[in-house]
């Protein structure tokens, strides 16, 4: 119980981290939440709870798929948010990342990378 307590604690850092750093500096903010930390903590967690290597490697190739249908949602957000507001904006980047999900895997899927 101690071991899950411990990788609460330490993934719930990282955002408190962001939170804190985007209040002070949006550039270094943005630098940090940019970072792949969450990704790396599972890597780590995976790796201390003795998860085959063939596991590890493929939550770092499914990582990078999946990280290229969420970025239409950085640009999307601040041009929406001065002409919706925050909720709005935020719903509309949900469902951009959805959409933007589902037709980036059938286009990759031509390739052999099954992403649903």
């Amino acid at each position: 119980m101690a071991w899950i307590i411990t990788k609460y604690l330490l993934s719930a850092a990282v955002v408190v981290l962001v939170s804190e750093l985007a209040k002070r500096s949006d550039k270094l903010g943005g630098l940090v939440a940019a970072l792949p930390l969450v990704t790396i903590l599972a890597l780590i967690w995976l790796y201390l709870e003795g998860q085959p290597q063939e596991k590890i490697a493929n939550h770092a190739w499914y990582t990078f798929w999946y990280v290229v249908p969420t970025l239409p949602m950085f640009l999307a957000f601040p041009v929406l948010l001065p002409r919706i507001g925050f909720w709005p904006s935020l719903l509309a980047c949900v469902i951009i990342t959805v959409v933007c999900f589902g037709l980036f895997a059938l286009a990759v899927r031509r390739f052999g990378v099954e992403l649903l």
